[in-house]
C-alpha cells in the first residue's frame, strides 16, 4: 500500500472537514442622497452577503409640512400648495381637493370645465408615467429610452403651459370651474375666457404621437432580454400583500386588481369614456412597468374622446367673490397617476379649514418595502424601488 506524503495527509484531513464561518449581517446605508431613491430617502439595509436581510426606511428628510399650512391659507392659497406634493404630475394633485370643497359647498361646476379638468388630468398622467418610463430604464442600464420618452413629455408639457400658464405647478383649478386660458406662444393665441386657439387638435396631434413613442418603447424595453432577466420574477407582489399594504394605483393593478378610482367617483366625467383597466399577472417589476406603459396608451384614447365630447359653456359656476365654505366635513378621492389621492377636509365655517388631511398614494405605495426587500439580491433593490414609482414630495408632504 502506498504512503501519502505527510503534507499531501494533512491537506486531505482538512479537506474532508466542512467549516461554515459565521459572518454577522452588515449595515448598509442607501441614501439619501441618491439617484436610485427618488429623492432624500435613507434606506438602513442589513446584508448577509448578496441578501437583504432587513430594510428599515427612514424618511421625512424633507417635510414641509402641508397639512398645518392649510390651517393658516385661505381655500384660494391651498390650490398652490397641493399641486407641489408630488411635483411630476401637478394638477392631478388639486383636483380631489377643489372637488371636496365643491362638495361642501354644493356646487355644480359646469360640464365644460369638467372635461377640461378631465383632458388635463390624463395629460398629467402621461407625463408623470413618461417620466417613469425613462428613468426606470435607465436605472437598470438602458440610456436610450430616455431621450424618446422625454422628448415626448415635453410636448405634452407645452401645451399644458398654454393652457395653465405653468408647466408643473399650474394652479389652474378654481372652486366652481377652472380660471381662464393663458394663452401659448406664437402657434396658440389666447382666446377670452377659453382654451389657447388650435389646442384641441394640437392635443389630438400630440396624443399620436405619444401612442407611437408608446410601440417604440415596445421594441426598445418591453421586448428586450435583459430588462427581462432583471423585472420578471423579480420583486413579486401577491395580490393579498398589496391590499393588506393599501397599495394603489399601477402598482395594485400590476398585482391583479383590477380597479381604479375613474370607474368608481364622478368627480369627473369618465362614466361618458370608454377605456380600458390594464393589470398585470404577477405583480413583479415587468408587471408594474407594464402597466404604465398600457395606461399612457389608456390615457391618450380618454384625452381624444374627450376632445370629441366637449361641449361649448362656460368655464364657472357662480361663486362667492370672499370664498367661505359652510361648516362640514368630507373625504375625496381621485385616480391620481402614482395612485390613490384623497383630502379629508374639515370646515368649521369661514375661509380657512380647520384641518386638510393627505392621503398620497407614494405614502402608502412605499409602506410595503420592508417586506418586498427582504430576502433579495442588494442588486435588485434599484430595480425594486423603481418600480415602485414614488415621489418624495408626496411621502413627506
Amino acid at each position: 500500500m502506498t504512503q501519502l506524503d505527510p503534507r499531501a495527509a494533512m491537506h486531505l484531513s482538512d479537506a474532508a472537514v466542512s467549516v461554515e464561518i459565521e459572518t454577522p449581517d452588515m449595515t448598509l446605508n442607501i441614501g439619501p442622497q441618491h439617484p436610485s431613491t427618488h429623492g432624500v430617502l435613507r434606506l438602513v439595509a442589513k446584508v448577509d452577503g448578496e441578501r437583504i436581510s432587513s430594510v428599515d426606511p427612514v424618511i421625512g428628510y424633507m417635510h414641509r409640512g402641508y397639512e398645518k399650512l392649510a390651517e393658516v391659507r385661505t381655500y384660494a392659497q391651498i390650490t398652490a400648495l397641493v399641486n407641489r406634493i408630488d411635483w411630476v404630475s401637478g394638477f392631478a394633485n388639486e383636483i380631489p381637493f377643489i372637488a371636496a370643497i365643491e362638495r361642501l359647498m354644493d356646487l355644480e361646476v359646469p360640464e365644460r370645465a369638467q372635461y377640461i379638468r378631465l383632458i388635463l388630468t390624463e395629460m398629467a398622467r402621461i407625463s408623470s408615467h413618461l417620466v417613469f418610463m425613462s428613468s426606470y430604464p435607465l436605472e437598470l442600464g438602458a440610456a436610450t429610452p430616455l431621450m424618446h420618452a422625454l422628448r415626448e413629455r415635453e410636448h405634452v408639457l407645452e401645451l399644458l403651459e398654454s393652457v395653465t400658464g405653468g408647466r408643473f405647478h399650474p394652479n389652474f383649478n378654481r372652486v366652481g370651474g377652472v380660471k381662464p386660458a393663458a394663452g401659448g406662444g406664437s402657434t396658440m393665441k389666447k382666446q377670452s375666457q377659453d382654451l389657447p386657439a388650435g389646442f384641441l387638435a394640437a392635443t389630438r396631434d400630440a396624443m399620436d404621437s405619444v401612442l407611437a413613442i408608446c410601440d417604440d418603447l415596445d421594441r426598445l424595453v418591453t421586448g428586450n432580454e435583459l430588462f427581462h432577466a432583471r423585472t420578471i420574477g423579480v420583486g413579486v407582489i401577491p395580490t393579498a400583500k398589496a391590499l393588506e399594504y393599501g397599495l394603489s394605483g399601477p402598482n395594485l393593478r400590476a398585482s391583479g386588481v383590477k380597479f381604479d378610482l375613474r370607474k368608481v367617483e364622478n368627480i369627473l366625467p369618465y362614466d361618458g369614456i370608454d377605456f380600458e383597466i390594464p393589470i398585470g399577472q404577477n405583480g413583479d417589476c415587468f408587471d408594474r412597468y407594464f402597466v404604465r406603459n398600457e395606461e399612457i396608451r389608456q390615457a391618450c384614447r380618454i384625452i381624444q374622446q374627450a376632445i370629441d365630447k366637449i361641449p361649448s359653456g362656460p368655464l364657472q359656476a357662480k361663486v362667492p367673490r370672499i370664498l367661505k365654505v359652510p361648516k362640514g366635513e368630507t373625504y375625496v378621492r381621485a385616480e391620481n397617476p402614482k395612485g390613490e389621492m384623497g383630502y379629508h377636509v374639515i370646515s368649521e365655517g369661514g375661509r380657512i379649514p380647520y384641518r386638510v388631511k393627505i392621503r398620497s398614494a407614494s405614502f402608502s405605495n412605499l409602506s410595503i418595502l420592508p417586506w418586498i426587500l427582504e430576502g433579495e439580491l442588494v442588486p435588485d433593490m434599484v430595480a425594486i424601488m423603481g418600480s415602485l414609482d414614488f415621489v418624495l414630495g408626496d411621502v413627506d408632504r
